[in-house]
């Protein structure tokens, strides 16, 4: 009885010790998020990293543009698929044109911004992330002339926002 007792003990006082790094943690988040044009996905996208639990507003910045990374990879791959089975030569040519922006999200963008946000140079981290965004977008609008349901749609969607969460986060360190 004793064992049990004391380990209920032992175990509430973990929980009040780490109460309030959690509640930090999630208050942070949520006034972060606040600022962005996307909360709800803002919001899931950082509490889904577990380095959100010990994050200051930079390494918010950091996870977002880590999940934007994520993103710009998955599409870009999805764009290369699209691409191998693709006969309308203007849609080829769209999702070429995509490729290219998306090769320049991979390998400028979002690799800049992370170096900026951690060189403490935000100016530079939200011109790369509204960079990305545009991108994105000029990639969503080419599909989208070019075929009457986008294939891609829901994937340019999703990085265009994470890249504007980057964006208003990274503005909040300038």
């Amino acid at each position: 009885m004793t064992n049990v007792l004391s380990f209920v003990i032992l175990q509430s006082l973990f929980c009040i010790t780490l109460l309030p790094l959690c509640y930090s943690a999630n208050t942070l988040i949520e006034t972060t998020c606040e600022k962005t044009q996307f909360v709800d996905l803002c919001i899931s996208t950082l509490k889904s990293d577990p380095r959100s639990s010990t994050a200051d507003v930079a390494g918010l910045a950091i996870i977002a543009a880590d999940s934007a990374y994520a993103k710009a990879n998955s599409t870009s791959n999805q764009i290369a698929v699209l691409l191998k089975s693709a006969t309308d030569p203007k849609l080829i040519k769209a999702l070429n044109s995509c490729l290219d922006s998306y090769n320049s999200i991979l390998r400028v963008d979002l690799p800049v911004a992370i170096l900026a946000i951690n060189k403490g140079t935000p100016k530079v981290a939200v011109e790369r992330a509204t960079d990305a965004e545009n991108e994105a977008q000029k990639c969503e609008d080419s599909v989208g002339e070019n075929s009457t349901n986008s294939p891609i749609s829901g994937s340019s969607k999703a990085l265009h926002d994470l890249c504007g969460i980057l964006q208003s986060i990274a503005s909040l360190l300038l």
